[in-house]
């Protein structure tokens, strides 16, 4: 597929997806998506690829879904697909795939927002402004985020984003736990892929297992279920090629190759 919509970038292992619509502070399209989605999927199968960072160029990184392009059209019965042929589940994607890490240089509103809300760490650049502000177009959130903002945020101030739609700073953001960390715009690229090389340098198949783990029993009240989920993990783990990497490299005293591992597996 070729992009439109968004920049893929790699350099070190890292893949820097940019969301490219600058002149419409990026706001969100479904053609948007699908560039997405595939940029995805191919660095899951790319074993040179260890973390992913999502950014967006300009001055903000996504203003939500595009008014005229996806609402309009949608209102009026118009094709908003864009040509971007099949849909996948957004969330499920995020949470089976490698480490991503959103760096949030601006406004995230609506769907600019929910789209990083399962992500595995955000980190907003100092001025950046958040909203789901769903409720002001008369739409209900999306995308899990009924659920996430409520992990992430705790019950309170989740009903006072949805059901108020209000914006607030990254700083606020950050106190309520909305984000995981706040820094200025000229050192966020650095951050995030410092914390996406902290993730991506461990096990590949223990980093998935730990981000299912995460997503199954985050939940979960049931801790005997909880459990039954870590040691059949566990189980898996022990048998890999890079548990044993790491038993090794720790006896001869060397920094593991997780990725030679794999491949010699």
């Amino acid at each position: 597929m070729s992009y439109e919509t968004i920049l893929a970038e790699q350099s070190d292992g890292i893949l820097r997806l940019t969301l490219n619509r600058p002149e419409k502070l990026n706001a969100w399209t479904y053609r948007m998506a699908a560039e997405l989605t595939d940029a995805i999927e191919k660095a899951n199968a790319d074993d040179d690829v260890i973390a992913m960072v999502v950014t967006g160029t300009g001055r903000g990184f996504c203003a939500g879904a595009d008014i005229e392009d996806v609402f309009k059209t949608q209102a009026e019965g118009g094709d908003v697909g864009g040509g971007s042929g099949r849909r996948r589940d957004w969330v499920k994607l995020v949470r089976e795939s490698k480490p991503m890490v959103a760096a949030i240089n601006g406004a995230a509103i609506g769907v600019g927002l929910t789209q990083v809300l399962a992500m595995d760490y955000l980190i907003a650049g100092s001025g950046a402004k958040l909203s789901a502000r769903f409720i002001k177009m008369g739409l209900v959130p999306e995308l899990a985020s009924s659920h996430y903002l409520g992990l992430r945020c705790g019950f309170g101030q989740a009903n006072r984003l949805m059901l108020t739609g209000c914006t607030i700073s990254a700083e606020e953001a950050a106190r309520i736990g909305l984000v995981d960390e706040v820094v200025a715009p000229d050192a966020l690229l650095e951050a995030a892929t410092d914390m996406a090389r902290q993730m991506g340098e461990n096990p590949q198949a223990a980093l998935k297992m730990v981000k299912t783990l995460v997503t199954e029993n985050f939940s979960e009240g049931d801790t005997d279920l909880v459990q039954k989920r870590e040691m059949e993990a566990l189980a898996t783990c022990y048998a890999s090629a890079e548990h044993k990497e790491a038993i090794a490299a720790f006896m001869e005293k060397r920094p593991p190759d997780f990725k030679r591992a794999r491949q010699d597996a």
